[in-house]
């Protein structure tokens, strides 16, 4: 067992510099011998059995479950070296890979009472385990970094007004947020441009807490949240926005997606996406992730996107990719969980808190390394609805800056 192991990851771990020590304890390192050292143990011959047999759910789980441990560095450090690896995955996990591929379409077959259960597994979670790490208004998706040194709120703040600048929206527009979260946006939106707000979401926890929000705002009359699948939404809206939801349709839906967004957006209306997205093509979820964090979630290339589009009927206005800004969100996100991880043992117990950490650590990796980014699609239904230039998201992002200064307080959870 030992030599096979040895074998297998010196062969994949080329870059970089990690010791492994096995359950027999035999030592041996991999990599270059470049960058800040890492040192891990297996502390059972069945850990080691399930990284040679399925290492891209084993390297989780056995974290996790405190078989795998690190004796020097952290997991960040541990992942970020395993993904800076030449080779994307190890040669002997592509055959699980091609069957994950061939079967995504069952893994994302995300029917209305599906979507709901997938949504409840990660969102309906104690509250507080999203306080330990957010930023004050809750914003669960990637930030916007004016600048290297902006603070994780400001460029929550910053992503809130650079999405709001594109929708263009007037006073009294009809806005819908698919996939609304805690209320964040929808309040945002109301409150700086007037708009009347309809957010939904398939988690009750969000729903509760979006709705008090509105309430302690006072928007409740132009800010309203409710618990409804985006294919089941009535009527039509000016505006349309959704922020990190798209991730959670499933490729086999995106013709469904767009076409429901297409007959809900009226026809002078403006609509954008933000969604993480995939630089390198078609691939599969990891199996990690979709077992423990993001049930039938799935991030899509743009390549899968922009056809389903184009067969809705929508024009495509607006591109903009974000490379690093989820990197440096995760970070921020990884660091404050840290900072209070023995609250997280509290609330849940060391396995769920270790399984947050691989978590955070996992997905900020796979920005930095792995050539992940978000991108924001802005969408109309025919030409001349948008200015000719892009001048006008600097202008707007500038009146609005001007409303937040002269606002309220900013806003925050109710009870906080």
């Amino acid at each position: 067992m030992d030599r096979l192991l040895r074998r297998l990851l010196t062969s994949f771990i080329c870059r970089g510099s990690i010791s492994f020590t096995t359950a027999d304890g035999v030592t041996f390192s991999c990599g270059d011998g470049t960058g800040v050292p890492v040192a891990a143990r297996f502390t059972t011959r069945t850990a080691e059995r399930r990284l040679l047999t399925n290492p891209e759910l084993a390297l989780g789980e056995t974290y996790m479950d405190g078989t795998f441990v690190l004796e020097r560095g952290s997991i960040a450090d541990l992942l970020s070296i395993i993904m800076s690896q030449p080779a994307v995955m190890p040669d002997w996990a592509k055959p699980q890979w091609w069957l994950r591929y061939l079967i995504r379409p069952l893994r994302q077959l995300n029917i209305r009472a599906r979507s709901r259960k997938n949504v409840a597994h990660h969102y309906d979670l104690d509250g507080r385990l999203y306080s330990l790490f957010l930023d004050a208004d809750k914003q669960y998706s990637c930030a916007y970094f004016n600048t290297p040194d902006t603070t994780l709120d400001d460029a929550q703040l910053a992503k809130k007004r650079h999405l709001a600048a594109k929708l263009l929206i007037d006073p009294d527009d009809r806005v819908l947020d698919i996939g609304c979260g805690w209320g964040g946006l929808g309040l945002y939106l109301a409150e700086m441009t007037r708009a009347d707000v309809t957010g939904v979401t398939l988690s009750t926890e969000q729903l509760q807490v979006a709705n008090a929000r509105a309430a302690e705002r006072n928007l409740s009359a132009s800010a309203r949240f409710l618990l409804q699948d985006y294919r089941d939404v009535p009527g039509t809206f000016d505006r349309i926005v959704s922020v990190g939801m798209f991730e959670h349709v499933g490729a086999a839906f995106y013709d469904t997606f767009f076409r429901r967004c297409a007959e809900l957006l009226a026809d002078d209306g403006v609509m954008v996406l933000h969604s993480i997205g995939r630089s390198e093509g078609p691939d599969s979820t990891n199996p990690w992730i979709a077992k423990y964090i993001f049930p039938g979630g799935y991030i899509p290339a743009l390549s899968e996107v922009l056809p389903a589009i184009e067969r809705a009927g929508l024009l495509v206005c607006d591109i903009e990719i974000l490379r690093l800004h989820y990197a440096e969100t995760l970070k921020a996100w990884r660091e404050r969980f840290m900072a209070r991880r023995e609250e997280a043992v509290q609330l849940y117990d060391e396995r769920f808190a270790r399984m947050w950490e691989f978590y955070l650590a996992a997905a900020e990796m796979a920005f930095r390394k792995q050539n992940m980014m978000n991108f924001q699609i802005q969408l109309t239904k025919r030409q001349g609805v948008v200015p000719m230039t892009r001048d006008y998201i600097h202008r707007e992002e500038a009146r609005l800056r001007a409303l937040e200064r002269g606002a309220r307080p900013a806003l925050r959870m109710a009870g906080e």
